[in-house]
């Protein structure tokens, strides 16, 4: 037992602190490269990545035959091993964070700075780099496979996991405290209305109130801020589509998961290339989806110009027609999607809120508590004042900060269509109704 041990054992501290004798991480690692070349390793990764990966488990058990490593427990030797693989191949010192399947985005704010969000909430990591340089390289080892770059020249990138986990980098000069990293994980299972109503983002009613406005093909729009559950919500209205329509889902970075309806196009926007060609923006592919015929255009999210062409596609017979936008209140989302609209076209504000009321039936807010959870706070109708030329928005419900339910307040035309359109029966709208405390 060294001194430092029986210092601690005496202290009452154990051997919880205790230092690891023998060599560590970057060790392991230069042996292993004298053994097998980084050349070697990702030739092997591009042709087979469970081959590269035994390749270099066979280079560690090779090296720990060294003299050096006699020292050095099997269950150390085991620690270093994966250490060294998740370094090569995964996401180094994130690799576990990514693996926990209730953490659901990985924020790293330079080398020594990881935290991670968990339930809507965010915790300090203990995990973090050894310097700026390991952190860059595990950037560059996320990017290559994508086809993406990022450099002093273009210091910021927006890209894709293979999983489907949205990821953001920013580097300095424009990152000063180092490169910043921020990984968005999306679940391998779609949460359905069902799982958001157990679990308390709204109730039964509003649950049967999103599904009626889905299967009567009336056109949503889900606003809200960031991670206020906007992706998620919009992923569960989809889920109710039928299977028999065609759906085409138009993305900039695709995080829609449509895993079990048969008939999904999936379009994702492409940024230009580091010769500044190959643009194709969600503009583009709205335009283009109107020829592949939709039954059903989902656009994750508008941001500019062309919420002008799926105003249009809307008002064109692409009803029940599904997006989301940033706004803090239905009230707010119009004055947004017309800001967005003359990006695209420099036409009267009337005539692009008389659009809007046209083709948007139901706008969705979601808003995050103060504890971390999602919920709907507002749903509300739009309509047009030909009088003061102006869009209307009709509250239908409200559930403020720390309500249980929430409260109905109106009851949207359409809902008397459902039984004549064969998407609720009459005396399901009644109940509906009464349940809801509102006239029958």
């Amino acid at each position: 037992m060294s001194l430092l041990e029986r210092a601690q054992k005496a202290s009452g501290e154990g051997t919880r602190f205790v230092t690891p004798v023998g060599p560590g991480l970057d060790e392991l690692k230069a042996q292993v490269q004298d053994l097998l070349s980084a050349d070697e390793v990702a030739a092997l990764q591009a042709e087979n990545p469970e081959r590269a990966r035994n390749e270099v488990r066979s280079a560690c058990r090779r090296a720990f035959e060294d003299a050096a490593w006699a020292e050095v427990s099997t269950e150390r030797r085991a620690q270093l091993e994966g250490g060294l693989l998740d370094a090569m191949f995964g996401f180094g010192p994130l690799e576990g964070l990514l693996a926990d399947d209730t953490i659901t985005e990985v924020m790293v704010n330079g080398p020594r700075s990881v935290f991670f969000e968990r339930e809507g909430r965010l915790f300090p990591s203990e995990r973090t780099f050894a310097d700026e340089g390991q952190l860059r390289a595990l950037i560059d080892r996320i990017l290559g496979p994508l086809g993406r770059r990022i450099d002093e020249s273009s210091p910021l990138v927006n890209a894709r996991l293979p999983e489907g986990h949205r990821v953001h980098a920013v580097i300095p000069p424009l990152a000063l405290d180092g490169s910043v990293l921020t990984i968005r994980k999306f679940t391998r299972r779609v949460m359905t209305l069902e799982d958001m109503a157990s679990g308390g983002s709204f109730d039964e009613r509003m649950r049967q109130f999103l599904v009626w406005a889905v299967r009567a093909r009336k056109s949503v729009a889900v606003s809200g801020g960031t991670g206020s559950g906007k992706t998620t919500l919009l992923n569960a209205l989809s889920c109710v589509i039928p299977h028999e329509e065609r759906i085409i889902t138009i993305e900039d970075s695709a995080e829609l998961r449509f895993l079990e309806h048969p008939h999904v196009v999936r379009l994702e926007a492409r940024p230009r290339n580091a010769e500044g060609r190959g643009e194709v923006t969600i503009r583009d592919l709205v335009t283009n989806a109107l020829r592949m015929r939709p039954d059903r255009i989902v656009v994750g999210e508008c941001r500019g110009a062309e919420a002008l062409d799926m105003l249009q596609a809307m008002n064109t017979g692409h009803d029940g027609s599904l997006t989301t936008l940033h706004a803090n209140s239905p009230q707010e989302s119009v004055a947004r999607l017309t800001t967005m609209v003359r990006f695209g076209a420099d036409l009267p504000v009337d005539v692009i809120e008389a659009n809007i009321a046209s083709a948007i039936d139901v706008v969705v807010q979601t808003a995050r508590s103060l504890d971390g959870s999602r919920r709907i706070a507002e749903v509300a109708q739009l309509g047009f004042d030909e009088e003061r030329r102006r869009c209307t928005v009709e509250t239908l419900f409200k559930r403020e900060e720390g309500e249980r339910s929430g409260q109905w307040v109106g009851v949207p035309a359409w809902l008397e269509d459902l039984p004549s359109r064969g998407c609720a029966a009459s005396r399901e709208v009644t109940a509906w109704k009464q349940a809801c405390s509102l006239a029958a």
